[in-house]
């Protein structure tokens, strides 16, 4: 005989039982949507993870029903085309949004965004594998940055590039023909030169001159002494304008402030560029640094139009130069990856036409990791050569010195797509 107290336990034990398989079912029938938004969060994780490992700085992502977007940094491959296409093999192994959203990738310099990358999914390029030409001409370049940007500019990114420190050793050589009985005067030196950024855009620069040889350059030429002592700030602004502002102490024996500005048209081959300096005379005798009170106002203003079919830059532009003249510039200038090379011709008031030709080159190690402290050599080095012989017009100075018509070009949507499509 059962009681019916017992009856009542097992009658409760089997309910419960019942419940527990109806949650159990519920949860089971909940789970694969819950593993499908976790998913994707996930492998953006992993993938920002494996950017910091790979040597990419200032890396943070984010997603909205739009778009997922990565931002990034290339500090450890030289030849940005090259980095970003190895950023863009990454993202499109392990990174890219499911249920066809778009992914773009911001790409950073000094923490200013300069370009994006933007994929937009389609069949062949899902088929693709990750770094076929497939795969990598889904990806299209430009100096837009669409609205993910504002969303995520505060977020913490991985591996801050603030603080870290470069030693770059600069080669810098100079030729000149003046004498008959000797064909080149020659001066070469070692510059290297400490870069630390503090904060978003900005970059102080200290170089110190070590001449190596100095075969006709004067007695101070060949003595150890300070080169380019410089405080920078760069800034993007709306409508694709990038603009640089400096202090300090310049090459060419100036000191004073410049300012540069670029702006882009909507056709991003077309750009326009202004400059204005006010510098006056200064040189270092050992480490006396020796300056005149007189200042001096240069300025440039020009455009310039880029050809993607070759590669291939032409600006041009009216300037003032420190000797007060006026007078006009065009270049001519084809990019590669290791170099870029080309023409020039100037004219200006009361002096006689001049031109020549220079050139940039790449100077591995082409890949560097860095971590606090590193030494490595100029990303470039190149020479100008001077047809006309002019001594004492057309002259002008940098304000950094790592500023040359290859660092210009870098972040060129143009330049960096034919680079991906050709690594």
């Amino acid at each position: 005989m059962v009681s019916n107290s017992g009856y009542m336990n097992r009658t409760f034990m089997i309910r419960a039982i019942l419940l527990r398989k109806e949650c159990l079912l519920f949860l089971l029938l909940l789970l694969p949507r819950f593993t499908e938004a976790q998913y994707n969060k996930v492998y953006a994780d992993i993938t920002a993870n494996m950017l910091v490992d790979m040597g990419f700085e200032n890396v943070v992502w984010s997603e909205d029903e739009k778009e997922r977007v990565y931002v990034l940094e290339n500090n450890t491959w030289r030849l940005q085309g090259v980095g970003l296409a190895h950023a863009i093999d990454r993202v499109q192994k392990t990174g890219l949004p499911e249920n066809g959203k778009s992914c773009r990738i911001i790409v950073l310099d000094n923490n200013i965004p300069q370009i994006s990358l933007l994929y937009t999914a389609n069949p062949d390029s899902l088929k693709a594998a990750p770094g076929s030409y497939a795969a990598r001409s889904a990806w299209d370049a430009s100096y837009e940055l669409g609205d993910s940007w504002d969303k995520v500019r505060k977020e913490y990114r991985m591996n801050s590039s603030r603080f870290k420190v470069d030693v770059v050793v600069y080669p810098e050589v100079y030729l000149k023909n003046l004498i008959i009985t000797q064909i080149y005067q020659v001066l070469f030196n070692l510059s290297p030169a400490i870069e630390v950024s503090f904060w978003n855009g900005m970059k102080l620069t200290a170089q110190m001159v070590f001449p190596v040889y100095n075969d006709g350059y004067g007695l101070w030429a060949g003595k150890i002494h300070p080169g380019m002592v410089t405080l920078s700030q760069s800034f993007r602004l709306p409508y694709r304008t990038f603009a640089r502002a400096s202090i300090g102490l310049f090459n060419a024996d100036r000191y004073g402030v410049d300012l540069a500005v670029t702006h882009h048209l909507k056709d991003e081959r077309f750009s326009l560029e202004g400059r204005i300096g006010c510098t006056g005379t200064g040189s270092w005798h050992q480490f006396e640094y020796h300056y005149g009170t007189h200042q001096r106002i240069t300025w440039s203003l020009g455009g310039s139009f880029y050809w993607p079919r070759f590669n291939t830059q032409v600006s041009l532009k009216a300037e003032q130069y420190l000797l007060g003249e006026v007078g006009g510039r065009i270049d001519l200038i084809r990019h590669f990856r290791y170099c870029s090379i080309g023409f020039y011709a100037m004219k200006a008031q009361g002096a006689l036409k001049n031109g020549g030709f220079r050139f940039q080159v790449a100077l591995p190690p082409y890949k560097y990791k860095r971590k606090s402290v590193r030494v490595l050599p100029s990303d470039n080095w190149g020479m100008s050569y001077n047809a006309g012989n002019e001594r004492y017009y057309y002259k002008g100075y940098k304000a950094s010195p790592n500023d040359n018509i290859m660092q210009q070009n870098e972040f060129n949507p143009y330049f960096i797509k034919s680079e991906l499509l050709n690594f």
